[in-house]
């Protein structure tokens, strides 16, 4: 295959070994998603069945950027012994998605209708919501966010609502109340045909793992199986992996063990560590040659990430120029901190970078507040990563039109539109309809719900006969939507056009058969995380600096990175029973934020920062003591560089 010559030789050697299990470690900007798509390649160059090879990732962006490698690698490729164009296509999927597909492919098994809906978090936390309610207790002081994050943990670690009790004392009162919650949250989802986000892949393993037949076919389909981001698996997601790689054992694992820092959510460094015990005969290939960033800045990361025990010895370097030395700025506070953030992006920008290779990174959500503030203060182009499109009420409105019709037994997307626009249905109206107490109500209301069953139907029909763009455009006006936004001024005009840019996304999906159309609309909708959001055009995806969370920036990369808040007690982040491991995955998360960069980072911090409304007296992050000094350019408050003798990160602060 003429392409392997684009290949380092250890990425080479990952391509042409494609039988037996694979563990790749590939370091930050080492290149694994190129080693990865050139080995499915390859497979398929060397005569293997493309629909015969899997490749799981966490993202649909991820998933998305492979495909197209994917594809572009077999329309130049000239080996192939037939057109492209009438090449089967490897499998490729996000684990979610993955689990969506057996789901659907089985649904009868899995005890699920056809058309099953997939709930969102908000959804998910008013059925508990409305679970505690009926259960006499205060979902103020019993949050449902929390019970779901439990609840989503636990399913994550492929336990049950029994399983999940049992491990406390049965005098452990709120284990028992999540217990019962539980169960009540399952029968309700079972009832109403949906699936959470957690169920995706709790249901989809557990029908894999209780029937052989099932497990069977899914081992014989896809006999060679590739996982990105290895590190990042959860017990779920290992035992999926595990079952279907069971039988060929042809799995070929990509992971970093320096940028395992999602433990919070489930993630467990122990899945890629022990990778070689679960599947002896591993062949391992460490890939350490990065192709991002400068020297300077893999130097600092190197000398981060090696005080951690907990890892796999590799050693990053690159044929890049040294670069700049990396600038370490102390602010006087947070304000001054985001000021200097914001002035030097503004240069950056007049001296011809561009907005979107520009990214201020911080470890806490709060810190985002003042940097928007000041961003905004100053005309500085910015978005902040998180905030979804799909998360906006009124487009959340225009899914739940979708979900409603398309499944019936969907209450939580019928609750959210029943009476939106207005209509004259009320709570008391809803709970009859609920408890099948229709016929209850006066003749005024039963026609109203009547009214609002034909608006369902109707959109039904479209569904099955139109493009997804003609449904939501339909949606739009049959609702009541537009007329209502015209009412409402300036707001409603906003409204109006973020429903009418959900219909322009849509039409990528009009080249699919009707009914399957709105189903692999909704699917995606649902599983689309905030990466995912940086590619598409959309109102609320305007370019300019980005401003996220390390967590949020991991597997993107820009020019030049901020990395803000580097204090003692922040970041690192300091809280009650902290760990030694815990601790070995701040030292990820910050390796993880310097290597985003390609060619400038900031290292910045402030003497004095407000949290909680007490102003806090800083010292620097310990991670700032770590990189030597011949590779930072220090500069405090004043913007002159640091007298000699001051100290690395020793300032004197007046009062």
């Amino acid at each position: 295959m003429s392409h392997l010559n684009d290949l380092n030789p250890f990425q080479r050697e990952a391509t042409e070994h494609t039988e037996g299990p694979l563990l790749i470690l590939a370091g930050a900007g080492a290149g694994k998603t190129k080693t990865l798509t050139y080995r499915i390649a390859n497979l398929i160059n060397k005569g293997t069945d493309p629909h015969k090879i899997l490749a799981v990732t966490f993202t649909n962006k991820a998933a998305s950027e492979m495909r197209e490698r994917i594809d572009l690698l077999m329309r130049e490729n000239s080996d192939l012994n037939k057109p492209v164009e009438t090449q089967e296509r490897p499998f490729v999927r996000t684990f979610h998605s993955l689990g969506v597909y057996i789901l659907k492919q089985n649904f009868a098994a899995a005890g699920l209708p056809k058309r099953f809906t997939i709930l969102d978090r908000d959804d998910s936390k008013k059925i508990i919501r409305d679970i505690l309610k009926s259960m006499d207790y205060d979902p103020k002081e019993y949050e449902p966010g929390k019970i779901l994050s439990i609840i989503s943990r636990q399913k994550g670690d492929m336990k049950s609502p029994a399983s999940y009790s049992e491990g406390f004392h049965k005098n452990h009162g709120m284990a028992q109340i999540i217990g019962k919650v539980w169960e009540k949250y399952d029968a309700k989802l079972k009832k109403d045909g949906t699936m959470d986000f957690d169920d995706l892949l709790f249901e989809s393993t557990k029908l894999l793992e209780k029937n052989p037949e099932i497990r069977a076919h899914y081992q014989n389909l896809w006999q060679y199986i590739h996982i990105d981001e290895y590190q990042d698996t959860n017990e779920v997601q290992y035992k999926m992996a595990s079952l279907l790689a069971e039988k060929h054992k042809n799995i070929c694992v990509v992971g970093d063990v320096d940028q395992n820092i999602y433990s919070w959510r489930g993630a467990t460094i122990k899945n890629i560590m022990n990778f070689e015990k679960d599947y002896p005969g591993t062949k391992e290939i460490v890939l350490e040659e990065n192709y991002r960033s400068t020297q300077n800045i893999l130097q600092a990361a190197n000398e981060i990430i090696e005080k951690n025990t907990v890892r796999k010895d590799k050693n990053l370097f690159t044929k890049n120029a040294p670069g700049e030395k990396i600038t370490v700025y102390r602010a006087i506070d947070e304000y001054d901190e985001a000021n200097f953030a914001v002035m030097e992006a503004k240069t950056l920008i007049a001296e011809g970078v561009p907005a979107d290779e520009i990214a201020f990174l911080y470890r806490a959500n709060y810190q985002s507040r003042v940097l928007e503030e000041v961003c905004l203060k100053f005309n500085l182009d910015h978005q902040v990563i998180g905030t979804r499109f799909f998360d906006r009420k009124e487009v959340k409105d225009i899914i739940a039109y979708i979900k409603a019709s398309v499944n019936e037994n969907d209450f939580s997307s019928m609750n959210r539109i029943i009476n939106y626009p207005t209509r004259g249905i009320g709570k008391a109206t809803i709970l009859k309809i609920h408890a099948n107490e229709e016929n209850d109500l006066n003749v005024g209301t039963q026609a109203k719900i009547a009214n609002f069953r034909k608006i369902l139907n109707d959109i039904r029909n479209e569904i099955e006969s139109k493009k997804p763009t003609d449904v939501i455009s339909f949606i739009i006006k049959r609702s009541g939507m537009e007329d209502k936004f015209k009412t409402e001024g300036d707001d409603g005009l906003e409204r109006l056009e973020n429903v009418k840019e959900l219909a322009s996304l849509a039409k990528k999906y009009d080249q699919y058969d009707p009914v399957e159309a709105l189903d692999v609309f909704l699917e995606d909708v649902s599983l689309m995380s905030d990466q995912d959001t940086l590619d598409q055009k959309t109102q609320s995806n305007k370019s300019g600096v980005k401003l996220m969370t390390v967590h949020a920036s991991k597997g993107l990369e820009f020019e030049n990175v901020f990395v803000t808040g580097l204090e003692a007690g922040l970041f690192p982040h300091n809280r009650e029973g902290l760990k030694k491991e815990d601790e070995e995955e701040e030292r990820r998360l910050f390796y993880v934020a310097i290597t985003r960069a390609k060619r400038k980072l900031y290292l910045t911090w402030a003497s004095f920062r407000t949290i909680y409304g007490s102003k806090e007296v800083n010292m620097a992050s310990e991670f700032l003591d770590d990189i030597s000094e011949d590779l930072l350019d220090d500069k405090d408050f004043s913007g002159e560089d640091k007298k000699e003798g001051g100290g690395k990160m020793e300032f004197l602060i007046d009062f």
